[in-house]
Formats: structure tokens, C-alpha cells, sequence
């Protein structure tokens, strides 16, 4: 998997610095998304590689796909990806794309998961705690994982806050082994 992210780096700020002159964030961020959705299919996935489709079917094949999605950057982005046998990195150039776009507009990225579905109140509440805490608007984007039994952890780059039951009696377990 690090390769990969090593393999998509340099495209991803490639096609960023492309946005940002040309003042497109947005619609690269929606072009990259589709495309990285598109390789992810599993009939897709299978032609990646596959000696028998050349790197200008695969890349036609992306274009006939996505039709409309890509403009004619985007679609020349894409037939230099399969010609660089790179179509299988979408998904981490998407995400680094995401995340320099979120660096360039004071955004931070936070990741929530909580025990239990959260209703637009309690989210829009703690991503205002969180922007006071850090001093920045959040992006926030929340996953549901049962096994914490209550609570949140919250990651916002490289620090995780660990506000769930789990962690409480996981933290309580190695206090008594200790």
C-alpha cells in the first residue's frame, strides 16, 4: 500500500498544482473521485494488468465509462495514467489530491468514528469543538464501528482522541495488569 501512495504522489500534486492555476479545485476533486470509483470496479480491476487489453483500451474503456464526468484535461490525465500503467493508483491519487486540497483551503480532515449512527446535531456540535480546539474548519467524516459499545474516537491528523467505552475499559485492563 505505500507504494502505491510513493507511485500516486507525484500525479496527485501534479494534477493539484494544474487546479489551483487554473482554478478548478473542485472539479478535478470530482473528476479524480469518479475515476478512482470507475477503477475500483471489480470488471475494471480484473483488465488492470491484464496483458491482453492495451494501456489505450483500458484508458478508452475509463473515458466511455465515465463519459461526461471528465473534461478534456481530466480525460488527458487518464489516458497518461493507462499509458503509464498507473490506472491502478486512482483511489491514493484521489485521496492525496484530497488531502492538498484541504491543506490549501485551511481545512483539516477529521475521521469520527462513533458506536452509533450520529444525527446532524451531535456532529455539527462536535466539529464546532473541534475547529475552536484546532483553530481551523474540520472536514469531518464519520464511520460507525459497534465494537466501541459507546462514545467517539476522533482523529484529526496525527492525533487521536479516544472518547469511547472501549478504550476506557482497555485503558482501565492495562491500569490493573500494571
Amino acid at each position: 500500500m505505500a507504494e502505491a501512495v510513493t507511485v500516486a504522489r507525484p500525479y496527485a500534486e501534479a494534477v493539484f498544482k494544474l487546479a489551483v492555476a487554473n482554478n478548478n479545485l473542485t472539479e478535478w476533486s470530482g473528476m479524480l473521485r469518479d475515476a478512482a470509483d470507475i477503477s475500483q470496479h471489480e470488471q475494471i480491476k480484473a483488465l488492470i494488468g491484464n496483458p491482453v487489453v492495451s494501456a489505450k483500451q483500458l484508458g478508452e474503456l475509463l473515458l466511455e465509462i465515465g463519459k461526461s464526468k471528465f473534461n478534456q484535461e481530466g480525460r488527458n490525465f487518464l489516458l497518461m495514467l493507462a499509458e503509464n500503467s498507473r490506472i491502478g493508483v486512482l483511489p491514493q491519487i484521489s485521496q492525496l489530491f484530497e488531502h492538498l486540497k484541504s491543506q490549501h483551503e485551511g481545512m483539516l480532515e477529521a475521521t469520527v468514528v462513533s458506536a452509533f449512527e450520529m444525527d446532524g446535531g451531535q456532529l455539527k456540535k462536535l466539529t464546532a469543538s473541534l475547529e475552536r480546539k484546532f483553530n481551523r474548519k474540520i472536514d469531518a467524516k464519520v464511520q460507525v464501528d459497534q465494537a466501541l459499545i459507546g462514545g467517539v474516537i476522533v482523529e484529526v491528523g496525527d492525533e487521536i482522541f479516544d472518547a469511547s467505552i472501549r478504550g476506557k475499559l482497555q485503558a482501565m485492563a492495562s491500569a490493573l495488569k500494571s
